[in-house]
């Protein structure tokens, strides 16, 4: 396993190329996507006036959410590591009057704390998992939260209980360029929480408290748009550069490779139906400690 500041840069390096993608399929994802964090939201429940941290908030979609929920006196920012992708959140969600969501770029495993701290609750969706080093990062996330405060986030399970996950990049990369490494053991990456009792573990080290892990599986509902789906899924993955930099026809081949493997999870007519299985972390900081 490769060492912290090595894991750090690979992340760095990653999301600014995979942006893009991500820019690219905002509103696609907002929609398909949003089974994946709906549980952490519904578990969270953000009051009015509350003050609320998105850590992961990629193109702001679920900023915005949690935005409309604790209006009008509530704030709710959105920290993400990709600068593009802040960028363009502030563009889909910020408001004239400044009454909407903020953003803010920076890497929550590197900050002391996070602007606008202290927040009453933290939300993450399918993002704990890609962090270079999960313990500076819950740190962060635990600083960053007032005496009591509660957390909620979604992560995927393992790979058996998400079998079309590496279905778009494994049909994809045969026609591509070289890929970004995959990664190995508890490297950041998809299935990196899979293990429950090394997730508590990370949030004990951090001084979480209260830490419950459940399961819970979801189906991402996508239109039957072989041709969409399969950009959508390649453009968000780590496939995603390679696939922008190649040639029209290639892109094609890449997605007809894609929707080969994606093929018995489609009904024609109907749609997609992708299953996820994912575990919902709930936690809260310390009712004694300061932030």
């Amino acid at each position: 396993m490769a060492d912290t500041a090595t894991l750090r840069a690979r992340n760095a390096d990653f999301w600014t190329r995979t942006a893009p993608g991500w820019i690219n399929q905002a509103d696609r994802h907002d929609e398909i996507g949003r089974p994946l964090g709906a549980v952490a939201l519904d578990r969270l429940r953000p009051q009015p006036g509350e003050r609320v941290l998105d850590v992961g908030c990629g193109c702001g979609g679920t900023t915005a959410e949690i935005a409309r929920a604790v209006a009008p006196l509530g704030s709710a920012i959105g920290l993400d590591l990709a600068e593009a992708m802040v960028a363009t959140a502030r563009t889909r969600f910020t408001t004239p009057d400044g009454a909407g969501p903020r953003f803010v770029a920076g890497d929550i495993e590197t900050l002391d704390a996070v602007p606008g701290s202290p927040f009453d609750a933290v939300y993450s969706r399918m993002t704990l998992m890609l962090l270079a080093d999960p313990i500076a990062g819950l740190t962060t996330i635990r600083r960053s939260m007032r005496p009591g405060g509660r957390l909620a986030a979604t992560v995927f399970r393992d790979g058996r209980a998400n079998p079309w996950l590496p279905s778009a990049m494994l049909g994809a990369s045969a026609h591509l360029g070289p890929l970004p490494p995959l990664p190995i053991g508890d490297e950041p990456g998809p299935f990196a929480f899979a293990d429950p009792a090394r997730v508590t573990r990370l949030l004990t080290a951090a001084g979480l408290t209260d830490i419950a892990i459940h399961p819970h599986d979801v189906t991402l509902d996508a239109p039957d748009d072989p041709e969409a789906v399969t950009e959508w899924l390649i453009e968000i993955g780590p496939a995603g550069a390679a696939y922008r930099d190649a040639e029209p026809t290639t892109q094609g081949r890449a997605r007809a490779g894609a929707a080969r493997l994606l093929e018995r999870f489609r009904t024609a007519g109907t749609g997609y139906r992708l299953p996820a299985g994912l575990w919902l972390i709930t936690a809260r900081s310390d009712r004694t400690s300061t932030p």
